[in-house]
């Protein structure tokens, strides 16, 4: 995984500064720098939009006592979206628009879940109270005390006088 990572951050920036220099040279520069900075704007409104819905959707699903998983990880895209666009490039544009999209979000989710719940294993332990592994009770009641229960005859005025049991 750090291994993905570096690689990541070796290989993203000097191939998003090759596209935006070959952009550069094909459109102009300062067609390039427009590109750059309406996708970030366009970007960032969409974003806002996307993540109003998310959240909402989110409140909905546990307004309804449904557990909110989509609307979760569709609210953790939206942002993941959100940096991307923020991040000045033509690749983590296109990511990024893509992750704002509900359409193509809900494929890049669906291979998520299931490239995650490939990767991890359940386990599960059940305990039941008063019973040893081979079924048999294991409760103690050796130390049961059973007497006959008297309610106290106690007023406020000689509750002073009386300790716990009742003697003066």
């Amino acid at each position: 995984m750090l291994l993905r990572l570096f690689l990541l951050f070796a290989i993203v920036p000097p191939l998003e500064l090759y596209l935006l220099l070959r952009l550069a040279n094909i459109a102009g520069i300062g067609t390039t720098i427009l590109i750059v900075i309406s996708t970030a704007i366009i970007g960032s409104m969409l974003a806002r939009h996307q993540g109003m819905l998310a959240w909402w959707r989110f409140r909905d699903a546990l307004a309804h006592g449904r557990m909110p998983s989509n609307e979760i990880a569709d609210g953790l895209m939206v942002i993941f979206a959100a940096a991307l666009l923020l991040t000045p490039g033509l690749l983590t544009d296109t990511v990024g628009f893509l992750l704002l999209i509900p359409f193509t979000r809900k494929f890049i989710r669906r291979g998520l879940v299931s490239r995650i719940s490939n990767n991890m294993s359940v386990n599960s332990v059940v305990f039941r109270h008063g019973y040893d592994p081979s079924g048999e009770s294991s409760i103690d009641e050796s130390d049961t005390i059973d007497a006959s229960f008297r309610p106290s005859r106690q007023t406020p005025e000689n509750d002073h006088r009386q300790d716990r049991l009742g003697n003066d």
